[in-house]
């Protein structure tokens, strides 16, 4: 289910309802509220006490909310730690990414690994994706510098388009690195079909929100939007969250 669509189920059960409260189980209070509020469409997957007291983090999919103990606010939008410096929030959803994308598993990726691997990355890419190819070419010097490259596939065009095909052909071909090297330079890939996970690969692009190609997930799950050449690249994977 998108973002908006619970967001907005959700605000409207919120102030057009009655509040449900269960003094003795606020967690309970708390999933039975969602749960009615969006007609049961849309289940927690999880309920914990969040850092400020009366809230509750309440995790569907990946997105991360709050909610009042008695099931009747709920606030959509990070929470810092401003002592600390720590957005809670995309910690949480950072976990959330990692557990998602481990889930999928790296045999349905396309791989570039070196041979002492330092870090990896996950990437969405689109074929066609002028920023995706320019990324590509600096593969050498990502492997250099023992990071591991997984490709995922995300052709913005839409199953049946073009660059759907292309992901398709690449999957399917003999060798998928040297053909997605090829297919990221311009040249022609032999059309091929066959059991493929391009599919899979979008419903997981629903799943985590992503909106544009390339999209960086970090071994820890953290998010980094977009073409980033390798010294960067070397410098954020260093950092601390």
């Amino acid at each position: 289910m998108k973002k908006l669509y619970i967001l907005l189920t959700l605000a409207a059960a919120i102030f057009g309802s009655s509040t449900l409260y269960a003094e003795t189980d606020a967690e309970a209070t708390v999933r039975a509220a969602i749960e009615k509020m969006t007609q049961g469409n849309a289940k927690p997957d999880s309920i914990r006490p969040a850092a400020v007291k009366g809230l509750y983090e309440v995790v569907l999919g990946t997105q991360v909310v709050y909610v009042s103990a008695d099931g009747r606010y709920l606030l959509d939008g990070d929470l810092i730690d401003v002592a600390q410096r720590r957005n809670i929030s995309d910690e949480r959803r950072s976990l959330l990414y990692k557990a998602a994308i481990d889930e999928l598993g790296e045999e349905s990726m396309i791989v570039y690994a070196p041979e002492q691997v330092k870090h990896t990355v996950t990437i969405f890419t689109d074929i066609d994706c002028p920023y995706c190819r320019k990324l590509h070419d600096e593969m050498e010097n990502y492997n250099k510098a023992g990071i591991k490259i997984r490709y995922l596939a995300f052709p913005r065009a839409g199953i049946g388009s073009d660059s759907y095909k292309k992901a398709v052909s690449v999957w399917c071909a003999k060798d998928r690195e040297a053909a997605m090297t090829r297919a990221k330079s311009g040249q022609k890939v032999e059309e091929k079909s066959c059991d493929n996970p391009v599919e899979q690969h979008m419903e997981l692009v629903q799943k985590l929100g992503v909106n544009a190609t390339p999209t960086l997930f970090l071994e820890d799950g953290r998010r980094v939007p977009g073409y980033v050449p390798a010294e960067r690249l070397i410098q954020i994977l260093k950092q601390k969250k």
